[in-house]
């Protein structure tokens, strides 16, 4: 008996794009459930499916593009990005006729930054990216409201469940459905064998990477400097590489969505603001994997133990807020040699602080960005201290602490 269907928080968001959009794109990086998702959905996995990681179907697309795409019924392409003729056919098809939900794509890179895919569909599809698996989804509970979404409508704690320290196992293995629900016995040969498709299969299909031992010094400096500012030109100087080629593999990790550059908030007068993106790797077990962290408990004094749990808490926030709060845009603030909050949520001219503490308890001091913040910052509604505590409470002055367990739920 096959591994029971876990349901994804981004199924709502499709569902109601289809609704609306001639053509709808789920992407995400590779492994991360897409296939699953299409196939075994309840509603999604009544459409007409394709894939082109079959290589006679590849082949047929690439031979005759319209024929491929003939039949009523809505079709669903799996891996679509390998046919760039088959997207200029589904435009022509589209500007001909734009009746909603017609085509449903999906890869493992980004359409947006791919050339020649992003002017075939420009205008005529959505993109939505399917993150790792959350907490919600593990245990099975998008029947609720997430408490974040909640929070930031009422300001208000409502009376909950008992939380509990989010374990550093759960850190450490992420959120890979395989590693997650599928029994991996060793999450760290799983990891392995990801990284080298990854570099073996997947990164020569998105491009011609002539050096595949400095693309990867890469991608380990990456997982290094997960929730780290990191200048392109710190990363080259690290890596031995031209800032041009180091840049071109930061595009390409980001193309395939291994990792996330997490753009500065930018919206006061503080002075020295940094203005570089952050990086983080898109999923915690990887980013433990290729860092080689194995120990993540307080006695080990891992160096990486906040920015791995901060990377954990990204992946989380990445994919409520595409499913459940789409206008909203994550952030960071910093402020050069004095104050610093780990993520902004921006709606609108509102904004949501968040700064993540990996212990279990907190002082006046873990504070301090939080408060120059909202010093700095009139419309922000609330200023979360996200700890791995049990306690929930008002600081006053748009100013609380919440444990991550009930944070993310």
């Amino acid at each position: 008996m096959g591994t029971p269907y876990l349901h994804r928080e981004l199924t709502s968001s499709i569902e109601a794009a289809l609704e609306s959009m001639p053509v709808v794109v789920v992407t995400g990086m590779r492994q991360v459930g897409k296939t699953t998702l299409l196939v075994r959905d309840p509603v999604l996995g009544k459409r007409r499916y394709r894939t082109l990681d079959d290589f006679p179907m590849l082949e047929a697309a690439r031979r005759d593009p319209e024929a491929f795409l003939d039949g009523d019924e809505p079709l669903t392409i799996d891996e679509a990005q390998k046919c760039p003729e088959l997207l200029t056919a589904i435009k022509r098809r589209v500007d001909r006729d734009r009746r909603p939900g017609r085509f449903l794509l999906s890869g493992s890179a980004n359409f947006a930054l791919l050339r020649g895919i992003s002017e075939s569909l420009a205008g005529r599809a959505v993109y939505l990216v399917l993150a790792p698996l959350t907490r919600r989804e593990l245990a099975r509970t998008l029947d609720q409201v997430p408490f974040l979404i909640r929070f930031a409508r009422e300001l208000a704690l409502q009376r909950a469940a008992p939380t509990r320290p989010v374990p550093v196992d759960e850190i450490l293995r992420g959120g890979m459905p395989a590693v997650r629900i599928d029994g991996v016995r060793d999450p760290s040969l799983w990891f392995r064998g990801y990284e080298q498709t990854y570099l073996e299969r997947d990164l020569r299909a998105l491009a011609q990477v002539g050096d595949l031992v400095a693309f990867r010094r890469v991608l380990v400096l990456a997982a290094l400097r997960t929730a780290q500012v990191l200048p392109v030109s710190g990363l080259a100087r690290d890596a031995q590489l031209s800032v041009i080629t180091a840049g071109r593999y930061l595009g390409l990790l980001e193309t395939s969505y291994v990792i996330r550059r997490i753009p500065p908030f930018l919206g006061n007068r503080a002075s020295r603001l940094i203005k570089s993106p952050k990086i983080y790797l898109t999923d915690s077990g990887l980013a433990a994997h290729l860092a080689g962290v194995t120990d993540l408990s307080v006695t080990a004094e891992e160096p990486l133990r906040g920015p791995l749990f901060e990377t954990w808490v990204l992946q989380q926030l990445a994919g409520l807020l595409e499913s459940h709060w789409a206008a909203a845009r994550l952030g960071f603030w910093h402020v050069q040699g004095r104050h610093e909050v780990d993520f902004v949520i921006e709606a609108g001219r509102d904004t949501i602080a968040i700064e993540v503490k990996a212990a279990g308890r907190w002082t006046e001091r873990d504070l301090v960005g939080l408060r120059a913040f909202l010093a700095a910052t009139p419309r922000c509604r609330a200023a979360i201290l996200a700890y791995n505590g049990s306690d929930a409470v008002s600081l006053g002055n748009k100013l609380w602490a919440i444990p991550l367990d009930l944070l993310l739920s």
